[in-house]
């Protein structure tokens, strides 16, 4: 087994022995979703509030480790593999702070979400920048639209921007911490905004090259 498939199991298992530990200090309906003022609004069973995540992460692990095998370009993926795997990895950290401060809240230890999202979206954010930046052209990572599949150098420039992009976006989200009445905002409009921007931008990249291949069969 691969160290970081290794590490990965070792995170899916940890998140169900997490559970099993909780299940007696946890009451029979848990808070387990926030408004966006740090409020609860959500409540769930003790049974699918303890296990929801971990199923959850359970499942994106196993979709994340089949994507490199069926990738039609996945000779692309092996490439920058080691920034994908670490990808998997922190999603699955975060993943579970997220579960234990769930489990935390329903203890009576109070930790405001609009504190601990932002912190760790901020930092996933700031990675997805990193593996955004080292991706290669592949159907399942990165920024994909009709025109960075179409070429290997609007992906690449695509990409790298919003690579750069997010890296803003995830100190963006980190700043939200401070201000946890607008947190939502500070997650919110910059990753959307980059979705649109890039989306646009690879548009007329893919563009600009049919106009400049048009001139060279032209000369």
């Amino acid at each position: 087994m691969r160290k970081p498939t290794a590490i990965i199991t070792g995170l899916v298992l940890l998140s169900f022995i997490i559970s099993i530990f909780f299940y007696p200090h946890v009451p029979e309906s848990m808070a387990t979703h926030w408004n966006s003022q740090g409020e609860v609004d959500g409540y769930m069973s003790k049974l699918w509030g303890l296990f929801f995540m971990p199923v959850m992460i359970t499942g994106l692990a196993v979709l994340f480790l089949v994507i490199p095998r069926i990738d039609p370009k996945k000779e692309n993926i092996a490439k920058f593999r080691k920034y994908y795997d670490g990808f998997i990895i922190l999603l699955i950290f975060f993943l579970l702070a997220v579960h234990l401060h769930t489990l935390l809240w329903n203890t009576g230890i109070r930790i405001s979400p609009n504190v601990v999202l932002p912190a760790g979206i901020g930092i996933l954010f700031y990675y997805i920048g990193i593996l955004m930046e080292n991706a290669e052209r592949n159907w399942f990572i990165g920024i994909r639209t009709p025109w960075t599949l179409s070429s290997d150098r609007v992906w690449r420039k695509t990409n790298r921007l919003g690579g750069k992009l997010f890296k803003a976006a995830g100190i963006a989200a980190l700043l939200g911490a401070f201000f946890p009445e607008l947190t939502f905002y500070f997650i919110l409009i910059p990753a959307l905004s980059i979705g649109g921007f890039t989306v646009v931008y690879s548009y007329l990249e893919y563009q600009k090259e049919l106009k400049e291949a048009g001139s060279q069969i032209k000369t």
